[in-house]
């Protein structure tokens, strides 16, 4: 990957700009900071002002691991697409029925271990859509990860199971991911090119699948190594980015 203010970067983010892109991004280390308590996480005022901006001239879809009632508080302007948990909810037009039942079956199968998960400092956060185990706050971070990956072995084929910064995520394996989302965006927005930022393995998705006309850009250089083609060095750098954005449409930044 080459830094999205490389030379190659910054050639390759005007061409898009120029294609009057769908504009899509995650929340949580992506436009918000990582937090140790995720109902801290909230955006900078400055990000929050310039993508109200360039939601004057461009759509702008928020992809998040959150619930959309979640996420939506936190952002400080109304974009035109919130999807949330992963892919998994959307406010158009989406249908949860087909894998309500995987969802509840895991829920079920996951309260038998409540007592252990307690014990051992996970936090299990039900967004109805998804399961979030989070083991950021755990005493021993590294047992209590060693004991979900144990027990999420077993998890029903109905499921999907898979981590992040510090958390485990469980959706149902027929669900929509990221890359289902961002894609089917595009088109109801009528938009041949996107730009996509994010920061985790769930973001991964998105940045394998995209054709040729998206820019796709992680927050964070590696660990582990990422499909998308540029980088930025952490959401410090969001600003400076959506400044660019601005830019070269041909406005001010706020």
């Amino acid at each position: 990957m080459l830094h999205v203010f490389s030379p190659q970067g910054e050639a390759h983010l005007a061409v898009t700009m120029c294609a009057r892109p769908l504009l899509a991004f995650d929340f949580d280390g992506t436009l918000a900071p990582i937090v140790a308590r995720p109902d801290r996480a909230r955006m900078a005022p400055g990000v929050a002002a310039r993508l109200s901006k360039l939601s004057e001239h461009l759509p702008v879809a928020i992809v998040t691991g959150r619930e959309i009632a979640d996420v939506r508080p936190r952002l400080g302007f109304e974009p035109e697409f919130i999807v949330g948990s992963h892919g998994a909810e959307s406010e158009v037009g989406s249908d949860d029925a087909p894998w309500r039942s995987a969802l509840q079956d895991a829920r079920v199968w996951l309260q038998s271990y409540r007592p252990e998960l307690q014990q051992l400092g996970v936090q299990m956060e039900d967004k109805r859509h998804s399961i979030a185990l989070h083991y950021r706050l755990a005493p021993d971070p590294e047992r209590a990860s060693r004991r979900l990956e144990e027990i999420l072995r077993g998890a029903s084929p109905a499921l999907h199971v898979f981590g992040g910064k510090r958390v485990f995520n469980v959706v149902a394996a027929m669900a929509p991911d990221k890359a289902d989302a961002v894609h089917r965006l595009a088109l109801l927005a009528q938009r041949e090119a996107a730009v996509f930022v994010g920061d985790d393995l769930n973001d991964e998705p998105v940045f394998e699948r995209a054709p040729p006309s998206w820019l796709t850009i992680k927050v964070g250089r590696t660990d582990p190594p990422s499909r998308a083609r540029f980088y930025l060095d952490s959401p410090n750098e969001m600003a400076m980015l959506l400044d660019r954005m601005i830019v070269l449409l041909g406005e001010r930044s706020p």
